[in-house]
Parts: structure tokens; C-alpha cells; sequence
């Protein structure tokens, strides 16, 4: 595999966790060769348990690989870093803070004087349409407006790397439609270099410029699909004949991987 250039790559990764009455513990990943260019949009794809999330955090810095090696821009991954920022599913807004104060959070801490991270956050709050909502604290808002000011936050660093663990995984149907046209425009215009965890065959395709789709515990790579479908994407593209049909081969190939993890859960 080759990685020189890439803004992520990871290099046979494997991570075993320690799990009681299982002397061997537990193989999260196994071998896994990946390589995420600059600006690309990648999507890994999968069923529940089968190491997205683990990848994610190991890419992200927050837990190490048993072995291979992680490079953010041909750097070792050993701690997180404000150039590789996580938007979680659970929003992880501070709730004594206003929308406002939470965006503005990472900047104070990098040091930028008030007026100017005011202005910054104001900015970025009215780029994911939350203007008017700066005083609100999260008690105050829907689930996906949110989402929005946690995935504000997170572009306010301007981090090269933007890390999504199933952002959209707790909302409905119609916000979770919403806001994956609202990361697909905010995706352009940024230029971050975007890795998204997802279990929606329909989300990864419309988001992503290319699918990575895991296999169930020990995760692995078990295939990669480049999307064929132009930016910026448009609501339109999910009647696209080529995006229908894509759709259905993934499901034809994963169903099996979705119904083994729903027996062993059951």
C-alpha cells in the first residue's frame, strides 16, 4: 500500500483489548491498511461491533494500536491533537455553556483574545444556520441543532482532519436527512480531510468519496467502493439510478454481516 502524500494513513493496525474470563482478550481490529488523502471524504461502513469506532479513536489518538502505526501527515499518531478534531454522536457540548461559549471553547484555549473568538464562533454558529441561537444553551435546542453547533465547534479549530463516530446516529430520520446535506456542503467548503463512521449504506454513499466497508469483530477491511457521483451533492443524486443500485449491491454483500451480528447480540 502506498501512503506518501496521505493526510491519514494507517499502516497494519491491530488492537486487542483485555476482556475478563478470556485470557487472549478480544481482537477489535486486525491488519488494517488504509489511506486517507487530503480532502478526501472517507466513509467506513459496517454493522455494530466491528471496530469502526475503535479505528476512529486510534486515528483520532485517544487509544493506541496494539501494533502498526497511525501517520497524520507522515507524523506517528501518539496523542490527540487540535488539527485532528472528533464530533461524537453524543454532541459532548458542555451544558453550563451557551452555543456561543462552547464554540468558542477550543479557541480560548489556543490563546485567541476575546473579541476575535467571538467573532470567529458567531461566524461559524451562522455557517451551520444556528444564527440567533448563540445564547441558547443545549437544554434549550432540538438534538440536531446540537449537532450542528458540536460539529461548529469542531470546524472553528480549523483542523485538517475532521473525525465523525456516527454523528447522526441519534436523531430522525428527516434532521438526520438534513444535516448529511449540510455536512456534504460544509465538506466542500472547508477542504478538511474528513473520516466518518457510519452503519447507513444511504449516508455513506451520499457523503463520502470513497466507502471503506468493515467486516464483523475481528474488523478488517473487506472492501472499498469509490463514489461515482459529482460534487457538490444534491438531494436529487439519492434518486441517481447509479446511487440506487450501488445502494442495493452493498446491502446484497453486507445483509449477511448485519443479521451475524444481530443472532450473536440476540
Amino acid at each position: 500500500m502506498t501512503t506518501n502524500g496521505a493526510a491519514i494513513a494507517v499502516e497494519s493496525v491491530s488492537k486487542r483489548f483485555a476482556a475478563r474470563g478470556q485470557p487472549a482478550g478480544v481482537v477489535a481490529l486486525e491488519n488494517i491498511d488504509l489511506s486517507v488523502e487530503a480532502k478526501e471524504f472517507v466513509a467506513l461502513l459496517g454493522p455494530s461491533g466491528c471496530g469502526k469506532s475503535t479505528l476512529l479513536n486510534i486515528i483520532a489518538g485517544f487509544i493506541p494500536p496494539t501494533s502498526g502505526r497511525v501517520l497524520h501527515r507522515g507524523a506517528p499518531v501518539v496523542r490527540p491533537s487540535r488539527d485532528r478534531t472528533v464530533v461524537f454522536q453524543d454532541y459532548a457540548l458542555f451544558p453550563w455553556m451557551t452555543l456561543q461559549q462552547n464554540v468558542e471553547f477550543g479557541l480560548k484555549a489556543q490563546g485567541i483574545p476575546p473579541l476575535e473568538r467571538a467573532t470567529t464562533a458567531r461566524d461559524q454558529l451562522a455557517r451551520v444556520d444556528l444564527a440567533g441561537f448563540e445564547d441558547r444553551y443545549p437544554h434549550e435546542i432540538s438534538g440536531g441543532m446540537k449537532q450542528r453547533a458540536a460539529i461548529a465547534r469542531a470546524l472553528v479549530l480549523n483542523p485538517s482532519v475532521l473525525l465523525m463516530d456516527e454523528p447522526f446516529g441519534a436523531l430522525d430520520a428527516q434532521t438526520r436527512v438534513l444535516l448529511q446535506e449540510q455536512v456534504a456542503r460544509l465538506s466542500g467548503e472547508t477542504g478538511s480531510t474528513i473520516v466518518f463512521v457510519t452503519h447507513s449504506i444511504e449516508e455513506a454513499i451520499f457523503l463520502a468519496d470513497r466507502v471503506v466497508v468493515m467486516s464483523p469483530r475481528p474488523g478488517r477491511i473487506r472492501l472499498e467502493l469509490k463514489v461515482e457521483l459529482p460534487r457538490p451533492r444534491l438531494p436529487e443524486m439519492r434518486k441517481d439510478a447509479w446511487f440506487v443500485s450501488t445502494g442495493h449491491e452493498l446491502w446484497e454483500s453486507l445483509k449477511s454481516d448485519w443479521q451475524e451480528t444481530k443472532e450473536a447480540r440476540s
